[in-house]
Parts: C-alpha cells; sequence; structure tokens
C-alpha cells in the first residue's frame, strides 16, 4: 500500500519541491523555528533574521538572546525556540561552521549528535537529515501518522521508528523519493486529511483508505 499512496498522491499533486529554503543552514533554521506552529509563521521570522544579519551560524552567536527572541516571537515559543537556535549554532562552532563535512559524517553518528543538542529531537534531526544533507531518513510528522492511522495500516509498533519502518522497508532507500513522499503526505494533509474532520470526498487515495471506505458508505 505505501507505494499505491505514493504513485496516487504524485500522479495527483506533482512534485512538491522541498524544503522552501536558499540554503541547507536556512533549512536548519526553518526545521527548528516550525516545531509547533504552521509554516507561513516562519517565513515572516525568517525575513526578519534576514533583516537584522542574523541568519548566520557566528551571527546567531553573537546576538543576544532577547533580541533573537524578539525576532523569533511570531513562530510562538519564541524563548525557546531562541535558545534552540543558539544551541544550534553554537553546536556548528564546533565543526568550524563547516556544515556539510559534519553532515558528511556516518548516518548513525550525524544523528545522535543533532539528537543531543538542545531543542532537537528525532522529527527535526531526520528533516536536517533528509532536506539539508541529502540523507535517505523518512521523517515522521504528525501529519504522516495521522495519515497512517486512517489507512488503517497495521504497525508493530506505534513510535516514532515504528512509523519510520513502514516507509524506510516499503521504499527504495532514495533521498529524492522520501523527499517528495514526506513533502506529498504534507499536501494531502493540508487539503484532505485535515486534523478534526477529513475531506474524503476527491482524496486521491480515499480507494486505498480504511476511513476513506467506511466514509464513502455513510
Amino acid at each position: 500500500m505505501i507505494v499505491g499512496v505514493y504513485e496516487r498522491l504524485m500522479a495527483a499533486y506533482g512534485p512538491q519541491g522541498w524544503w522552501p529554503a536558499e540554503s541547507p543552514f536556512e533549512m536548519i533554521v526553518g526545521a527548528i523555528l516550525v516545531q509547533a506552529v504552521a509554516w507561513r509563521n516562519v517565513e515572516g521570522t525568517m525575513a526578519k533574521l534576514k533583516e537584522a544579519g542574523a541568519l548566520s551560524p557566528s551571527a546567531l552567536r553573537r546576538i543576544p538572546e532577547a533580541e533573537l527572541a524578539r525576532l523569533c516571537y511570531s513562530c510562538g515559543y519564541h524563548n525557546a525556540k531562541a535558545r534552540k537556535l543558539k544551541a544550534f549554532a553554537e553546536r556548528l562552532g564546533e565543526h568550524d561552521d563547516d556544515l556539510e563535512a559534519w553532515l558528511a559524517g556516518s548516518l548513525e553518528e550525524v544523528r545522535e549528535n543533532l539528537l543531543s543538542i538542545h531543542g532537537v529531537g528525532p522529527e527535526t534531526a531526520d528533516s536536517i537529515l533528509l532536506y539539508a544533507a541529502g540523507r535517505p531518513v523518512f521523517v515522521i510528522d504528525a501529519m504522516t501518522r495521522r495519515i497512517v492511522d486512517r489507512l488503517g495500516i497495521a504497525l508493530t509498533q506505534h513510535t516514532y521508528g515504528g512509523y519510520q519502518r513502514l516507509f524506510e522497508e516499503n521504499l527504495s532507500q532514495e533521498t529524492a523519493v522520501f523527499n517528495e513522499y514526506h513533502a506529498l503526505l504534507v499536501a494531502l494533509a493540508k487539503r484532505h486529511c485535515v486534523k478534526r474532520e477529513p475531506r474524503c470526498g476527491g482524496c486521491p487515495v480515499a480507494e486505498l483508505c480504511a476511513t476513506g471506505r467506511v466514509r464513502a458508505d455513510v
């Protein structure tokens, strides 16, 4: 089913061209800022950071945390996100700000290093690995979990790793496929598989979906 869902989403929506950022570092900043908030809020904050000259590792280390929090206000949890951005910039500084070299290490070591940074959880770490480092790691977010559950796919474990294995074990290990699939699931979640009440009419995967088939019979 995993492959069939991908094929239908690609046919319906086409390539998504994710992640929306001008550089790998900006992508990482966006991944931290987007935690628990809509992307439109992140876009405004990114523009403010650029205008303030604070969108670089060294600038994030220099700027006072209170000032950084003010710039991040529209993203919610602005104080926490300012600390997270500073923590990431500090860690990157330990690698001489050479993001490409750091992320090119062994996948397991880089992921463990990312997870040891304040404010970087599995979803953020995997977003960095997939979108900034180009590594074949499938990102699991709340929208992906919701879609899988509504599709009615059985999992051995309803954990982050359980959902992740579902995709990684059923798809070719290609960064481009993981990238597009995750972005297509986000598109599906926004257009049809919304949080409160799914809009199954016209959904491109309704015929494959347990929830969609039940709702079609109502």
